[in-house]
């Protein structure tokens, strides 16, 4: 509604991991150079973590863009599942053309299309989204397919992304043997106030399809304001922006003020 008002080309603040909006803050481009070393590397497994709504799925994403024709993977988001149904889902992404059997046969043909694309350089890379929620036998399956290797390198890279909840899962004394393999780890923080109010108009900027500078069409209060109630998550700061703009292009104003944004969170939370 309110993208003709502003002269914006599409709505800059969707809740959709869009890789086009990846904004590089601190922890953010430091996760993704994590990732891209661990990766780039063949170091085994790399686990994520991060509140609800950090961005997690969108650097994960991004991650997958900007490596490209690098790698072959297979993602993971419904982690509600039995170990067998791990196998599964990764050979159905990776389009192994599988012989349907027990888990032990699935993991001998993953074992042989693995081998096959390291003797052609081939990285391949699995992904699982909202690892939290692996229960501890499937997070055991996960250290079992990361054993696939050969004497010189793994022949699966892993990432677990997961809430908070995945780091105090993986203290226990049955994953020993997983947090051993666990090469490198990181958590995501939430974006500062300077980071929140670049965030903002680096997203309105890349919409902008009038030439028009999008940078005062939140004052500088307003941006303060979804700072606070945000608490610097962008998946916040996305709801609370959108609801805003939406209230300032009702009331047919150029600028989103402090009490608009006040109006929103308050409707918002209702």
């Amino acid at each position: 509604m309110y993208n003709r008002f502003y002269g914006f080309r599409e709505n800059p603040f969707n809740q959709t991991p869009d890789t086009d909006f990846f904004f590089p803050s601190e922890h953010h481009k430091a996760a993704m150079d994590a990732m891209l070393y661990a990766v780039r590397q063949r170091k085994g497994f790399v686990v994520i973590t991060g509140e609800i709504g950090s961005g997690k799925t969108t650097v994960s994403r991004a991650l997958l863009k900007k490596l490209g024709d690098e790698v072959k993977s297979a993602v993971i988001t419904n982690t509600h599942l039995t170990p067998k149904g791990i196998i599964l889902l990764m050979m159905e992404d990776l389009e192994i053309d599988y012989v349907p059997g027990s888990k032990e046969k699935l993991l001998i043909q993953l074992n042989e299309f693995l081998l096959t694309q390291a003797s052609m350089d081939q990285t391949v890379v699995l992904l699982i989204d909202e690892a939290q929620n692996l229960s501890p036998a499937c997070l055991e399956e996960v250290r079992m397919i990361s054993n696939l290797e050969t004497e010189k390198e793994k022949l699966v890279q892993i990432i677990l992304m997961g809430q908070p909840e995945l780091k105090s899962k993986l203290q226990k004394p049955t994953l020993e043997q997983l947090r051993q393999r666990i090469a490198l780890r990181y958590e995501l923080r939430p974006l500062t106030e300077k980071e929140v109010k670049d965030y903002i108009r680096y997203r309105l900027n890349l919409v902008k399809s009038n030439g028009k500078d999008m940078d005062s069409l939140f004052n500088e209060e307003a941006l303060s304001l979804i700072y606070k109630h945000s608490r610097g998550l962008p998946r916040l700061i996305n709801i609370f922006c959108d609801h805003a703009l939406l209230t300032a292009c009702v009331a047919e104003a150029k600028c989103v003020t402090p009490k608009m944004v006040e109006e929103s969170v308050s409707e918002i939370r209702f």
